[in-house]
């Protein structure tokens, strides 16, 4: 058989059902090869492929996808894609096309061969394993390579494949049995000294991360209420516990809940059980994270053990499904002083602060997170975009229902991120309804892929923030350079698009929303019923976004960010508290 249908084959034994791909001469028996073994979907833009392929994977519960580009400008546009995977440690293999091998430069010339770039040489910092065929290689060396992307810690793998390679005829072989990852796990004296810390602190914390599946958290939750633990999550855990579950305190960040960060610095233990505690989670004052608490840290990677910021107190290199299980399976004491504590506070903070003012005729982007809320079902796929005024509020006020998904690519925080994100989440979660928030800027970076969700059908339900540019940046110039925008809206040269017409040339459906859309009858009748809709949310261009982390001026004179707690402008909350908090 031809290597190609080799390929193929072998894919589709270790789980692969689909593939994003743009086709290309020098992939071109990939493409034909690869169609009669997965299901393929044509998107417009590389980029999408790589994104469309990562949301996939992690929504999925049947099937794996991959990225499938041609060499060049297939693989440099592929790049941000790979490096925001690479950066959320998340599943995604990339299979690009190559010049034949006769034709490579081999570092002797720029380039020998038509739109020859060495994509080893540029995709191996952002990858778990980068590599080219020089010919053809075996089963399991196959599977030694592409088994790299779904075991721990999970991340990209790029390989690179000539066109003679795909070609080159070879004797069929299966692929061997894919065995499971072995795992650290950690010892019964980590567990037990744990749980210890735990019966002994007055003011604990579980802050769940990305690393607990959705399948443990939903099979350990009923345990986890039952015991009274107080639960946090990061981010990317933000879909493992029900937002009005009685021990969920919410999601810490940097541009995170003002209540949360309040209640997890005022906590005495803090046990992070599957997230890396990177700067966003901690601030960037990551001295003073968690300042009166024992720290405690379950990761599956040394080097975040031992990268030295936040200073932890425990460290153990453990799966953190597992410990989080045998931990559960402690009895451990009721925290319910404190449980009760937290809830003041976080009644004490509301969710929207009235120091944001929103002009006449606009939405207010956080009374829209709430109102849109109200609208979502448990069984909803939620893709906030990945950057931005339409990020940052979804996670700081979007209150989850168990059973939603809630996915963005937070570490890259790139624009553009999410149409193509929730193209492949829509895809993998189908007949599910996904809906996407994303700003006009992030939209209109990757708006080609339109074509993309009306080719399928896609009941996907996007709301665009109309801000007529760049919010975030057109606030960052305001506050520090006294309002000198440059290249954040119409006035200083960004061009964006009347979003009210853009729509008709993929004949998609657009509703430019009213200030009391959930009342509204078309709102609904397009919201329920399945297929893609656009909805255009008109935002004031001159909204402002607090509370934020701002930095304050030291003693002696330099600048230093505050801690998570003292979110810009402080309140005083403990007046509202009482002495009780």
């Amino acid at each position: 058989m031809k290597y190609s249908d080799q390929i193929g084959a072998w894919l589709q034994a270790a789980g692969y059902t689909h593939y994003f791909y743009v086709g290309g001469g020098n992939i071109m028996h990939l493409t034909e090869s690869l169609d009669r073994y997965l299901t393929g979907v044509p998107v417009v833009h590389e980029v999408a492929a790589g994104i469309a392929a990562e949301y996939f994977n992690e929504i999925s519960t049947s099937g794996k996808a991959l990225a499938l580009v041609t060499t060049g400008p297939g693989i440099t546009n592929i790049v941000t894609a790979i490096s925001g995977a690479w950066l959320e440690s998340r599943e995604l293999l990339v299979i690009g096309g190559q010049v034949k091998t006769s034709d490579l430069s081999r570092g002797q010339v720029r380039g020998r061969g038509i739109q020859e770039v060495d994509g080893v040489a540029l995709l191996s910092s952002t990858t778990k394993a980068a590599y080219r065929f020089e010919a053809p290689i075996g089963a399991d060396a196959f599977l030694g390579l592409i088994e790299q992307s779904w075991t721990p810690r999970k991340g990209p793998v790029f390989l690179e494949m000539p066109l003679d390679v795909q070609a080159a005829p070879v004797e069929e072989v299966p692929l061997p049995n894919i065995k499971p990852a072995g795992l650290a796990k950690a010892g019964d004296e980590d567990i037990a000294r744990v749980a210890e810390l735990y019966r002994e602190a007055s003011r604990p914390i579980l802050l769940i991360g990305g690393g607990v599946d959705v399948e443990t958290a939903t099979r350990l939750g009923d345990r986890i209420a039952k015991l009274g633990i107080p639960v946090m999550t990061t981010y990317n855990g933000a879909d493992r516990f029900d937002g009005d579950a009685a021990n969920y305190l919410g999601r810490p960040n940097t541009w995170g809940q003002r209540s949360a960060n309040i209640v997890i610095q005022r906590s005495d233990l803090i046990i992070a059980v599957g997230t890396r505690l990177g700067l966003q989670q901690t601030g960037f004052n990551w001295q003073e994270f968690g300042r009166e608490a024992q720290i405690v840290q379950v990761e599956i990677d040394p080097g975040e053990l031992t990268k030295g910021h936040p200073s932890i107190d425990v460290g153990i290199l453990a799966d953190a499904n597992d410990f989080l299980e045998r931990l559960v399976a402690f009895d451990l004491p009721s925290k319910a002083d404190w449980l009760a504590s937290a809830h003041l506070v976080r009644r004490s903070v509301p969710r929207i602060e009235d120091v944001n003012q929103t002009g006449a005729g606009f939405l207010s982007p956080y009374e829209f997170i709430l109102a849109l809320e109200t609208q979502t079902t448990a069984n909803d796929l939620i893709i906030p975009c990945s950057s931005g005024s339409a990020f940052t509020l979804s996670m700081q006020l979007y209150k989850q229902k168990l059973g939603q998904r809630i996915l963005t690519n937070k570490s890259l925080a790139s624009m553009g991120y999410g149409l193509s994100g929730a193209i492949g989440a829509a895809i993998a979660g189908q007949p599910r309804r996904t809906i996407l928030i994303e700003g006009d800027g992030g939209f209109a970076q990757n708006m080609q892929e339109l074509g993309t969700v009306a080719i399928n059908r896609l009941n996907l339900k996007m709301f665009i923030f109309d801000d007529q540019g760049h919010a975030s940046i057109r606030m960052t110039q305001r506050n520090y350079f006294g309002g000198k925008y440059l290249g954040c809206d119409g006035a200083s040269g960004l061009g964006l698009p009347n979003w009210d017409r853009l729509f008709d040339a993929w004949n998609l459906p657009v509703m430019r929303l009213p200030l009391d859309f959930t009342n509204d009858a078309d709102f609904q009748a397009r919201m329920t019923e399945p297929g893609p809709s656009v909805f255009i949310v008109p935002i004031d261009p001159e909204q402002t976004y607090f509370p934020k982390i701002s930095s304050r001026i030291t003693a002696a004179g330099s600048m230093e960010s505050n801690p998570i707690d003292r979110m810009s402008p402080e309140i005083d909350y403990l007046t509202k508290v009482g002495s009780e908090g």
